[in-house]
């Protein structure tokens, strides 16, 4: 007979992974509209109870998943900008053809057609997205102005022209 109460740190993880994964899956195959807590328990192997205790509700499920993805993507990008042994013409082409490859893949695409039906949503991806990585391309363009290595006025400016050639209106 199975242990119960709480479940040690690694099933917890686990078990968080196994939600975070059934969300994914579940947005993507079904949309926002349709995504259920049941749907995403079920799909977990989990009981709608734990997802309320833990998310609180659908929104609350998306947020944190927002916020994990931003996260692991800004820690990416501060390696991948830090390391001084790269060439700084193709740190920055990296950075382009990353953030295309993010924009354009699944689950983002699905997460950004539920920030248009949530501007709770829409205002976290922006948090955890671009307002949270501009700061770090802006950081860096800085440090390779004040190195010589391009001329540029506003690290801001940079960034944004930077960032909307690489964006568009894809």
């Amino acid at each position: 007979m199975a242990k119960r109460g709480r479940p040690k740190a690694d099933e917890a993880e686990d078990r968080y992974e196994a939600i975070v994964q059934a969300a994914l899956a579940e947005l993507v195959e079904r949309g926002y509209e349709q995504t259920t807590m049941l749907g995403i328990a079920r799909r977990a192997g989990a009981s709608k109870e734990t997802l309320y205790t833990r998310f609180d509700n659908r929104e609350g499920l998306f947020s944190a998943l927002i916020a994990r993805e931003g996260a692991a993507t800004v820690a990416r990008l501060e390696t991948a900008l830090d390391d001084a042994t790269v060439d700084p013409q193709l740190s920055l082409a990296g950075f382009a053809r990353g953030l295309l490859e993010l924009l354009l893949r699944e689950p983002s695409l699905s997460l950004n057609r539920a920030a248009m039906a949530s501007p709770q949503l829409a205002a976290l991806l922006l948090r955890h997205g671009r307002y949270a990585t501009g700061p770090i391309v802006e950081r860096h363009l800085a440090a390779l102005a004040e190195r010589g290595i391009i001329a540029i006025d506003d690290p801001r400016d940079a960034f944004t022209l930077l960032y909307g050639l690489i964006v568009e209106d894809r």
